[in-house]
């Protein structure tokens, strides 16, 4: 790490929170009618929301104008339906974008069933709270059509290392699972096992974020299941686990401002 570089602990239990009946959210950034005037961003990353939705409830069909919409889901599956014709479900290894543009409108809900006829022993159901983690940074264009991708990374996932999973950084082009329209920014995504470690990418912002188990962070630490650092001017940091762990990079080359 250089002399400019700036490294930020933000913990699990100091992040804002929302708590109703069928939703479990915790903010790492200011959010809705949680506002901290300190807390606003990190480079381009606007919001990285770690929410759990009970079976058969979720987020009704609401807008979305100019803004890069990144969805990895933890755990269970979500169904994503907008206002241009896509709909799908989501679930672990599986990469998704929404880009909102001009404006869009969608909805996910948690995708609980139950098997139409079943009895007994057959009554096959699905009723697992789904937990998954958006994040939003802004486009580098304003006011573009809007678009929606998704794409199974599950397979390369398993292998090791930092996947890119959504970015719009040019050396990213021929590795990336989904583009984000960005050229400075990009998530990356690594099951930790022990004794492989990775490398963080070298950029002016990092946002690192433990989306589950426990990892060791060079500079930071242990850092425990929802916590996240936010580094400037870093990289090459090594991260490990003596368990296992997910973690979640955004790698940014600009910042809002």
């Amino acid at each position: 790490m250089t002399d400019a570089t700036t490294l930020d602990i933000r913990r699990a239990e100091d992040r804002l929170t929302t708590n109703i009946s069928w939703l479990d959210s915790k903010h790492s950034f200011s959010f809705g009618h949680h506002y901290d005037p300190d807390n606003t961003h990190h480079g381009l990353l606007l919001v990285n929301n770690d929410d759990t939705v009970l079976p058969g409830q979720g987020f009704d069909t609401h807008p979305h104008r100019d803004m890069e919409i990144v969805t990895w889901v933890l755990r269970g599956s979500l169904v994503h339906q907008d206002s241009i014709g896509h709909s799908g479900v989501i679930y672990p290894g599986l990469a998704q974008r929404m880009s909102a543009g001009t404006g869009i409108l969608h909805s996910e809900k948690n995708d609980s069933w139950r098997l139409p006829g079943a009895t007994g022993a057959h009554a096959a159901e699905h009723a697992e709270p789904v937990r998954f983690v958006q994040m939003w940074v802004v486009p580098d264009e304003s006011g573009i059509t809007p678009g929606y991708e998704q794409l199974e990374i599950d397979d390369e996932l398993m292998r090791g290392g930092l996947v890119p999973v959504a970015t719009g950084i040019p050396e990213h082009r021929d590795h990336a699972a989904i583009r984000i329209h960005n050229k400075y920014a990009g998530l990356s995504v690594a099951r930790l096992q022990p004794g492989r470690p990775v490398v963080l990418p070298d950029a002016p912002y990092l946002h690192v974020f433990v989306a589950q188990g426990t990892a060791e962070l060079e500079g930071a630490g242990t850092l425990r299941e929802g916590d996240a650092v936010r580094l400037t001017g870093s990289g090459g940091q090594r991260v490990h686990t003596d368990t296992a762990a997910e973690i979640l990079v955004w790698e940014m080359h600009a910042r809002i401002g």
